[in-house]
């Protein structure tokens, strides 16, 4: 206490920490005060609850849907993983029916050209083994006018002639 000072009988000596001191209301308005604001409290916490409440069924709902899309998504690769096996097999038979269709080609074109060069030939049958001698050609550009019964002016080019396998087997 400060020397020289005297205080009321009502008022008490500043604290040496504070020299303010809070107003103490009533008891009754403390309690309302107090239960207003428990009140309050409550209100908050329920509401927080209820949102609470709301995100976890938004989670429980948001969970059910994502293990929907795993297994759609499962789904999904299965198939793909079966159609690229069927595409690979459809390629597959694509390229070997391209392989036979190029050989198919090929052998159609040796067949022309085997027909082509052997188009021309006649094969005249009855005729004796050997009748035509070692000059083949000759000997047809004397038979086939009296064969035919036609005369050639000039007479008919014949480009080659030869003796058949048989023939020269005998």
């Amino acid at each position: 206490m400060p020397v020289g000072r005297k205080w009321a009988s009502n008022q008490r000596a500043p604290s040496p920490t504070s020299d303010v001191h809070p107003i103490t209301p009533p008891s009754n308005m403390a309690d309302q005060t107090q239960g207003a604001t428990m009140d309050r409290i409550l209100q908050e916490i329920s509401g927080a609850c209820r949102r609470l409440e709301g995100m976890d069924n938004a989670m429980t709902s948001l969970t059910g849907e994502t293990k929907s899309m795993r297994l759609n998504i499962a789904g999904f690769q299965s198939r793909a993983t079966g159609l690229e096996q069927r595409v690979s097999t459809v390629e597959s038979h694509i390229t070997s029916s391209l392989d036979g269709d190029q050989e198919l080609l090929y052998l159609r074109s040796k067949l022309t050209e085997l027909e082509d060069s052997h188009g021309d030939n006649i094969h005249f049958l009855g005729f004796p083994k050997n009748i035509e001698g070692v000059d083949t050609h000759s000997y047809l550009l004397q038979t086939l006018p009296k064969l035919t019964g036609l005369t050639f002016d000039p007479p008919p080019g014949i480009s080659k002639s030869a003796q058949t396998r048989a023939q020269m087997t005998g």
